[in-house]
């Protein structure tokens, strides 16, 4: 999938939210159902059609709420929560109107377990604050209702506190859940961005890699060559030796630039002579690319392993040496590779520029995510990737992953 069509984490948190919201329309019919319900098979002696005529007009509401959420605006995402003191106060009006009236019948009793629906109804939102805020004035209603009739439904204290002791449990629980679902979407929402770096970072490997090339090719060995085809002419009418001399020494750089070209594309030196030699020569190849001399440390890894993690090691120095080269304005660098108990390390130190606070991230964002990938690869395996000021100046970079078995 194109990196310009992958969702962002705003649309991922907006799909969440409007799956919560249609949840909440579901468990709001369950509400309305339940009232309807109680009041014909559970009817209360006095003020009957006043109930009936109050459950009507909730219904009308439950309605209109539904209709909205379903046009998908991003006003019903943010305020269709607010629907919720409407379900808060219509149980409320029926609890009180059926408890006043007739304490001798059933239905404020059944009406109160209509209270515990509403904190899970509060729960589908991906907002705590949303949440609490819906959960607390239900508890504190509850309650209040509670006292309200419970003189006219001679309910001890001890009933009444209980009952509202297993509703806040509710609530709680409830609070707690929607802090979860947040911290999910949340997680969502950050694999999201990272997936759509990784897709742009892929989709535009390709034409980096052909650049890069284009530019090794063309800079290097083809200047080389189109020397020594000059001098290569000039010795053919003149018959100088030194001209001779001169294309010798040019066919032998360009040969050694395409060596190195190739080796950094393929390091077969990696299979053949393990990952200190490898990185010697790319260390070599940067620095003469950089102006910078390199310090390679390989004295605590032994040659003759291989391991599933050399080939990680050897493309993060890359990467590693690569900034350096193009950003660090560095004068010496130091590369070290350590075998350290169950740990391979690598660190990179350079005396250049140094890396701005933040300056990661915003080159992350710009769609530059090639030391973010790098520290991705590297965490994927159980690794850390850390960017730390040098010693005295410039940057310094610890690469740690397991020591997979050779």
């Amino acid at each position: 999938m194109p990196a310009s069509s992958a969702p962002d984490v705003a649309t991922v948190v907006l799909q969440h939210a409007r799956r919560g919201l249609v949840l909440q329309s579901w468990l709001r019919l369950v509400l309305l159902a339940f009232m309807v319900l109680t009041v014909v098979a559970v009817p209360p002696e006095r003020y009957a059609p006043t109930c009936a005529l109050v459950v009507a007009g909730y219904g009308l509401s439950v309605l209109a709420v539904m209709v909205w959420i379903r046009t998908g605006a991003p006003s019903a995402v943010r305020m269709a929560w607010l629907a919720q003191f409407v379900d808060l106060a219509v149980l409320a009006v029926l609890t009180l109107l059926t408890g006043l009236a007739t304490p001798q019948s059933w239905t404020s009793d059944v009406l109160e377990a209509g209270f515990l629906l509403i904190p899970v109804m509060a729960a589908t939102q991906l907002r705590l604050r949303v949440c609490t805020a819906v959960v607390v004035p239900t508890v504190l209603v509850y309650l209040a209702a509670g006292i309200v009739t419970r003189v006219a439904n001679e309910e001890p204290w001890s009933s009444l506190l209980l009952r509202t002791l297993v509703l806040a449990g509710v609530g709680l629980g409830c609070v707690g859940l929607s802090r979860i679902q947040r911290s999910r979407v949340r997680t969502i929402g950050s694999l999201v961005r990272d997936r759509t770096h990784l897709l742009a970072e892929l989709t535009d490997l390709e034409q980096r890699e052909r650049r890069f090339l284009s530019e090794q090719l063309h800079d290097g060995a083809l200047q080389y060559v189109l020397a020594a085809r000059q001098d290569l002419d000039e010795a053919r009418e003149t018959g100088d030796q030194a001209a001779f001399t001169r294309v010798e020494h040019a066919l032998a750089e360009s040969s050694q630039l395409l060596r190195s070209t190739v080796a950094e594309l393929h390091p077969a030196v990696l299979d053949r002579a393990g990952l200190p030699a490898a990185l010697r020569e790319l260390a070599r190849n940067a620095g003469a690319r950089g102006g910078f001399a390199v310090d390679l440390d390989v004295r605590n890894w032994p040659d003759d392993v291989r391991t599933p993690a050399d080939a990680l090691l050897y493309r993060t120095a890359r990467e590693l040496l690569s900034n350096v080269t193009k950003h660090a304005a560095a004068r010496s660098v130091t590369v070290a590779l350590a075998h350290v108990g169950s740990r391979a390390r690598l660190t990179v130190t350079d005396d250049g520029a140094g890396i701005p606070d933040g300056a990661v991230q915003r080159s992350a964002q710009l769609g530059h995510i090639g030391l973010t990938s790098h520290t991705l690869r590297v965490e994927a395996v159980g690794g850390t990737l850390r960017l730390l000021p040098g010693p005295v100046a410039g940057t310094e970079v610890f690469v740690d992953v397991p020591w997979p078995e050779a």
